[in-house]
């Protein structure tokens, strides 16, 4: 029987978030694993303009902090879980990013919320969940917050 010590769950902070988070750490408590919230910063790969806008070095400090305080925040409200809870937050490809940790920390299942993004990112971008099933080492279960 294949034993899951380690549960990563990505977060993106939208108006689903807490009930990605709630299902997740609701199977990591029942699996006996320690949980890592994750959150992936866009890195803004081509968005050249802005790059050459003097504010905008103080709009991605801006933006790390807030994500930063908020990540703060939901490793804060788990901090009782009594099989460890941490949190961490990079810049880059949401989808490579999320695979990456999951294979640095030796996560034994991805736990990946399916409508982060809508409209024509997700047609341009695709889905992240979708990525990272195809991509992860480990297994991955996606869950639909809207339904």
């Amino acid at each position: 029987m294949v034993k899951v010590k380690k549960v990563v769950i990505p977060v993106d902070f939208t108006s689903t978030t807490q009930k990605v988070v709630d299902y997740a750490t609701s199977i990591a408590e029942q699996l006996g694993a320690e949980i890592f919230f994750f959150h992936v910063i866009n890195d803004f790969q081509g968005y050249d303009m802005m790059l050459v806008h003097p504010s905008f070095g103080a709009m991605k400090e801006d933006i790390q902090k807030k994500y930063e305080e908020r990540m703060a925040n939901l490793v804060e409200d788990y901090k009782d879980f009594k099989h460890g809870v941490s949190g961490k937050i990079v810049t880059g490809d949401a989808a490579e990013e999320i695979v990456k940790f999951a294979r640095e920390t030796g996560a034994d299942l991805i736990i990946i919320g399916t409508h982060g993004t809508k409209g024509l990112e997700r047609v341009l971008m695709g889905s992240t969940a979708e990525k990272v099933v195809k991509k992860a080492d480990c297994p991955t279960l996606t869950f639909n917050p809207l339904k």
